[in-house]
C-alpha cells in the first residue's frame, strides 16, 4: 500500500511539473494603441508567421470570412465615434473580420468579438460597419501578421495598416477632433457645471473645510440642477452642520420630493429620517 502511494505521489509531481512548462506561442499575442486627435484606438490580435507558406489565396483563401489574425478574433476598440473609409462606427469594441480578395478586402467591424475563429456566415444584425479597401503590394515581405498606424500629421485623422507577406491594406480613420475640441472650449468658457460645484462642496464638507463656502457651491449646484435629489440632500447636511436646522429641513424636503419622483428608496428613507431628527 505504501509503495502504491509513493508511485501516485511521484506521478502527481510529474504532472504538476508538466503543467508549469511554458513554451512560446506560434502566433504570439500583440496589442497596438494609437491616439488620433482626441480619440484612443487600439487593436488586440495574434501574429501568425509566414514560415515559407503562400498566405493569401492559399492559407487564407480568397472570398471567405477570415478572423484577421489567429487564435481569438482580433479586437478593435475606440473611445469615440469614428469614420472609417467614410463609414460611421460608434465608440466601443468590435471584432475585425475580413474577406480577402486579390485586389481588395471587405473589412467588417462585428459586434460579437468575444469568440474564436470566424463565423461561417455573417449575422447582419451584428455588422456595425462594412467597408472595402484596396490591396497594395509591399516591396519587402512582412514575416509576422501586423497592424500599424501612421499618417497622423493633421491631428484629426490617421491610417490603420494591415500587413502580411507582401500584401498591405490601408483604412482611413477620421475622428471628431474638431467637434470635441470646440465642445471642450465652450464648456470651459461657460464656467463650472452643477457637478463641479457639487463635487467641490462635497469635498469641503467631507474634509472639514469652510462649510459656508461649501454651502455657497452646493446652492449653485441645486439651482442649476433642481431635480438632482443627491445635491439637495448634500445641501441639507451642510446646513445642518452649520446649525441651520430650518434650512436643512427645507432642503431635505426638496430632496425627498425629488427622490420620491425618481423612485430612489435609499434617499427617501434618509431624508425622512433627517427631517424627523431635525424637527425635534
Amino acid at each position: 500500500m505504501q509503495f502504491k502511494l509513493t508511485i501516485l505521489t511521484f506521478l502527481c509531481a510529474i504532472f504538476s511539473l508538466q503543467a508549469q512548462i511554458q513554451t512560446p506561442q506560434p502566433s504570439p499575442a500583440a496589442k497596438v494603441s494609437q491616439t488620433i486627435g482626441l480619440s484612443e484606438v487600439s487593436v488586440e490580435y495574434s501574429r501568425p508567421a509566414v514560415r515559407g507558406r503562400t498566405i493569401f489565396g492559399d492559407l487564407v483563401p480568397y472570398g471567405k470570412i477570415w478572423r484577421t489574425g489567429a487564435n481569438m478574433r482580433t479586437k478593435f476598440s475606440t473611445s469615440t465615434d469614428l469614420k472609417i473609409n467614410g463609414g460611421e462606427l460608434k465608440k466601443g469594441t468590435y471584432a475585425i473580420l475580413s474577406v480577402p480578395n486579390s485586389d481588395s478586402w471587405d473589412i467588417v467591424f462585428y459586434t460579437e468579438y468575444q469568440a474564436g475563429g470566424a463565423p461561417a456566415e455573417l449575422d447582419e444584425s451584428k455588422v456595425a460597419l462594412k467597408v472595402t479597401a484596396k490591396t497594395m503590394p509591399m516591396d519587402y515581405p512582412m514575416e509576422n501578421f501586423t497592424f500599424g498606424f501612421g499618417d497622423l500629421a493633421d491631428g484629426t485623422s490617421g491610417n490603420m495598416y494591415i500587413m502580411w507577406e507582401k500584401t498591405m491594406v490601408m483604412l482611413k480613420i477620421d475622428t471628431p477632433t474638431d467637434e470635441m475640441a470646440v465642445k471642450s472650449i465652450e464648456s470651459a468658457m461657460a464656467g463650472p457645471t452643477a457637478n463641479d460645484y457639487f463635487s467641490a462642496a462635497s469635498y469641503y464638507r467631507s474634509s472639514g473645510k469652510d462649510l459656508n463656502q461649501a454651502l455657497e457651491w452646493v446652492s449653485k449646484a441645486v439651482e442649476m440642477n433642481p431635480n438632482a435629489f443627491w445635491m439637495s440632500r448634500q445641501k441639507s447636511l451642510i446646513q445642518a452642520e452649520l446649525g441651520d436646522k430650518k434650512g436643512a429641513i427645507e432642503s431635505a424636503k426638496v430632496s425627498l420630493a425629488a427622490s420620491e419622483k425618481a423612485g430612489n428608496d435609499d434617499y427617501i428613507k434618509m431624508n425622512k429620517e433627517s427631517i424627523a431628527e431635525w424637527s425635534k
